[in-house]
């Protein structure tokens, strides 16, 4: 396994992972926030915002960017099969979730945290929260599981160019018939054929006397 296809692997996990976070996000978690009491839901999400941003989290998050641009490099500067499919996984992963996260989604973390949720301004504030955060969040679950399709599309043409590198060729010695040893050395040979008309040799019975003797005169 070399170092693509590793890269290919660890990029594609990755951003499989954090997908299913934004992807839960989307489905449940902000829906379910958005239906509690105002100051409740926004903080929750405070809660959530301060909680996530831990050593594992911040690994995957921040770490699948690094692999998937030192990917993007290495794709181009070796020629690797699918490159343009690593490009496309690594561009979406950095654009659709690194761009749109510090560009809009931790932005808005900030300011939900720097007012009392409990205040008239914390109310405004949610509301503005949720009509921003949402869509962008929506935008990098999306994104996410296209770069996926991507790094898995990558690795297929790897594969596929690997095994076809394998198959063995077949030139036109060993596209010959199964023929004995002393023809396939000297094709020009000619061959005999396999089957020869029967020939009975002479039993020992036969003579080269007629069968029937012409009558003598007596006379």
């Amino acid at each position: 396994m070399n170092i693509i296809k590793i890269l290919t692997l660890a990029s594609l996990t990755g951003t499989a992972l954090m997908g299913g976070v934004f992807y839960a996000f989307s489905t449940a978690i902000m829906g379910s926030l958005q239906r509690m009491p105002t100051g409740q839901g926004a903080a929750a999400m405070n809660l959530i915002s301060a909680r996530i941003q831990n050593p594992l989290f911040l690994l995957i998050f921040i770490g699948t960017a690094l692999v998937s641009l030192a990917l993007a490099v290495l794709a181009f500067v070796k020629d690797s099969p699918g490159k343009w499919w690593l490009v496309g996984g690594a561009a979406l992963y950095v654009v659709g979730v690194m761009i749109v996260s510090f560009g809009i989604n931790i932005p808005l973390n900030n300011s939900l945290a720097a007012v009392d949720p409990k205040t008239a301004a914390g109310h405004a504030e949610w509301v503005n929260y949720l009509a921003k955060w949402n869509p962008a969040n929506n935008v990098r679950a999306i994104t996410c599981t296209l770069a996926v399709v991507a790094f898995g599309l990558a690795l297929h043409a790897g594969s596929t160019t690997t095994s076809t590198a394998m198959a063995p060729s077949r030139s036109p010695q060993n596209a010959q018939p199964n023929l004995p040893q002393n023809l396939q050395q000297n094709p020009q040979q000619k061959q005999t054929p396999l089957h020869r008309p029967l020939q009975l040799t002479n039993p020992g019975w036969q003579t080269s006397e007629p069968a029937i003797r012409p009558s003598q005169s007596w006379q």
